[in-house]
């Protein structure tokens, strides 16, 4: 079974970007020959509408047999309303906090990311997962793309 990735707008922003691009590549081409399946929440879409095109026009490029696509719920706002009210980090980090809850509650297998600020952070991952698991909901697994690119592969 393909494992289901939650992409955060970092990824996506991360494509174009010197430092990441090499490994963000890299995980796009194993989502395109659909070895991976990626989820995209109407968050991302929102944040991209103050990316560049050429950056928005990325994930049009991807099958859409390879793209599900999960709506930002009530649920997943009070989840992440959860973790900020915990401290795991900032009000300013809202945004962050609702893609956390929207990965948690669809039950993606990881949530990627190359925000390494307020998300691939061990310190916020473990405070983020004691409010999932306080909720009885499941740990999240959050990964960087370099992390995922030989998942799998043997590698």
């Amino acid at each position: 079974m393909k494992q289901r990735i939650y992409i955060d707008t970092s990824v996506v922003g991360g494509y174009f970007d010197d430092e990441f691009s090499a490994d963000t590549v890299a995980f796009f081409e194993r989502v395109k020959n659909g070895e991976l399946m990626i989820i995209v929440s109407d968050l991302l879409d929102a944040e991209l509408l103050r990316a560049p095109e050429f950056v928005r026009e990325l994930l049009s490029s991807i099958p859409e047999q390879h793209i599900e696509k999960i709506k930002l719920s009530p649920e997943a706002i009070e989840l992440a309303d959860k973790y900020i009210v915990a401290k795991v980090v900032g009000k300013t980090s809202r945004g962050d906090c609702q893609h956390i809850a929207i990965a948690t509650l669809s039950k993606a297998d990881v949530l990627v990311s190359w925000n390494f600020k307020h998300i691939v952070n061990l310190t916020r991952i473990r405070g983020y997962n004691g409010i999932n698991y306080q909720n009885g909901f499941n740990m999240i697994e959050i990964r960087t793309p370099k992390e995922i690119t030989n998942y799998g592969n043997g590698n």
